[in-house]
């Protein structure tokens, strides 16, 4: 199988893309725009096998993407590509509009145009898998609550209403238009090759500088982490197994309070990384809190019992287990994380930016 992964630079779509090339026997093409979070270094161990074609091309670009799906003749597209950081659409929500929305719209229209040109067998096994967020659905107001696929969607955001409104789309396509499509939204993901913007690697390479570590508010705010190799083999099941149509939750069974989280990741720092910066005597004194984000969700929890029972996948990894891989991997690839840090992007805080 042909499968054309968008956003497979970013740290999802590389985690996929390895699982594909090193688990299975299928083809991928890679289409990044490689924009700030893009990095092909995360790809570097499997930049060479035949299996595997880098294109570098925006999704907003109907001919380019025209010219690839025609000489790739892919059997299923897999969309990643999103600008995906809710601090940095607080700040310029206009690429979030661009991409999340316009893009989808236009790569929905260029798979639309490829699958009706498709011979009838071809076009009876394409699919069109979009994946997306469990940030669509809002925050949830009681403990005993989780995210189901027939939650509303009440965004925040406008990182959250770009993906919900580009789930609205790929729905729509469906209904009306025919186009095979499936849809996944995940919770929280972390692991390895993560670009240091979001919470954990950010904790883990500011503590070994000794910079601090920013807890927003009162750093209450809970959500369900999963290690992003669980989802990797999440997306091949439901891109292989799924029932189109069909919406599949996927997370990691692991709430816990981003202040938590901080303090998890200090003590495994005081363990795997004793030597400290000079004038650090533990690493949870660089905890500081900071002022909240606009709009901070509280709460998000997903069920995934639907895909544990219609396709029976379950996460491999605790969050104690992924979580100890991916502070041993940051330890391991500082080389990784000055490369990716090109100059615009130094840690500092986004999203207070709300003129």
């Amino acid at each position: 199988m042909n499968i054309l992964i968008t956003g497979g630079a970013g740290f999802i779509g590389s985690a996929l893309i390895r699982y594909l090339i090193n688990h299975t026997e299928h083809a991928v093409i890679n289409v990044d725009k490689l924009t700030y979070a893009g990095n092909l270094d995360s790809l570097a161990d499997i930049e060479n096998n035949s299996r595997y074609h880098f294109e570098q091309i925006d999704i907003c670009n109907r001919d380019g993407i025209d010219r690839l799906l025609t000489h790739y003749q892919p059997d299923a597209i897999m969309h990643l590509a999103a600008e995906s950081h809710v601090d940095r659409s607080i700040d310029g929500p206009a690429e979030f509009i661009e991409t999340n929305i316009i893009g989808t719209y236009t790569l929905l229209e260029a798979a639309r145009s490829y699958w009706s040109s498709l011979p009838t067998d071809k076009k009876n096994t394409f699919r069109f898998h979009h994946i997306s967020t469990d940030e669509v659905y809002g925050d949830l107001d009681r403990p005993e609550d989780f995210f189901t696929e027939t939650t509303a969607y009440t965004p925040s955001s406008p990182y959250s209403a770009s993906k919900a409104s580009s789930d609205h789309l790929v729905r729509a396509w469906m209904r009306t238009f025919g186009l095979p499509v499936l849809i996944t939204n995940c919770s929280n993901n972390y692991g390895p090759y993560h670009f240091p913007e979001k919470l954990i690697p950010l904790m883990i390479l500011n503590a070994l500088e000794g910079k601090p570590l920013p807890v927003y508010g009162n750093g209450q705010q809970i959500r369900d982490w999963l290690f992003v190799e669980d989802h990797a083999r999440a997306l091949y099941l439901v891109v292989t197994q799924g029932v189109i149509g069909e919406t599949y939750n996927i997370g990691g069974h692991n709430e816990m309070a981003n202040l938590d989280v901080v303090n998890t990741l200090c003590q495994l720092l005081e363990e795997m990384a004793p030597n400290k910066p000079s004038g650090i005597q533990k690493y949870t004194d660089l905890i500081t809190f900071v002022k909240d984000r606009p709009g901070h969700d509280l709460r998000y929890a997903i069920d995934a019992t639907k895909i544990q029972q219609e396709l029976g996948w379950i996460p491999t990894e605790s969050f104690e287990t992924g979580l100890k891989k991916t502070v041993h991997w940051y330890l391991d690839n500082q080389t990784w994380c000055k490369r990716v840090q090109d100059g615009s992007y130094q840690r500092q805080r986004l999203g207070e930016n709300q003129s």
